[in-house]
């Protein structure tokens, strides 16, 4: 059985439907990310955005930079966060937050922002259809490992840096200096 090229009931395709899912869980993940109190939840949130956005990459024909998208930013970067805030994580810490004074300007800045975006969409004249440069999964990583071998190692060195300090940091008596 295959599937109709357009939802019956709604009248649009299956491609505008995930997008719209997914544009809708990362909007929504976002918010949690930046509103939620607790800082754990806060980075699963997190986890969840990157998850739509590698599920929007798929959608615009690029498997590659979604794979990449799972495996740097939720496979390494977000479990290293995560792992930073499960081992340095104080249970005193303040009841209000610091930047909780901020909220108003920092919502109308938002307000002005999303304006300003909103406006330079409106006044743009795009394209019909936008020309995509189709790039095979053989090419990239050929690139990857032969002309950019260095700076691809400096990176996986700095990763690992980060968690050693953050298993440093972790394991550090309280009598020591700060």
């Amino acid at each position: 059985m295959t599937l109709p090229s357009t939802i019956p009931l709604l009248g649009f395709g299956w491609n505008d439907l995930l997008f719209l899912v997914f544009a809708a869980l990362m909007v929504i993940s976002g918010l949690a990310v930046v509103l939620q109190r607790d800082i754990l939840r806060s980075g699963l949130s997190m986890i969840f955005c990157f998850a739509a956005l590698a599920g929007l990459y798929v959608l615009l024909g690029t498997p590659v930079v979604a794979g990449a998208q799972v495996l740097v930013y939720i496979g390494a970067i977000s479990v290293l966060v995560l792992f930073a805030i499960m081992l340095t994580q104080t249970k005193v810490a303040p009841r209000a937050l610091v930047f909780q004074t901020q909220a108003l300007p920092a919502g109308i800045a938002a307000v002005i922002l999303a304006l300003l975006i909103g406006l330079t969409v409106v006044s743009t004249a795009w394209p019909a259809q936008a020309a995509a440069t189709a790039v095979q999964a053989a090419d990239l990583a050929t690139k990857l490992f032969s002309a950019y071998t260095l700076p691809f190692e400096i990176v996986s060195v700095l990763l690992l840096a980060a968690v050693v300090g953050g298993v440093f940091l972790a394991k550090r008596e309280r009598g020591e200096a700060e």
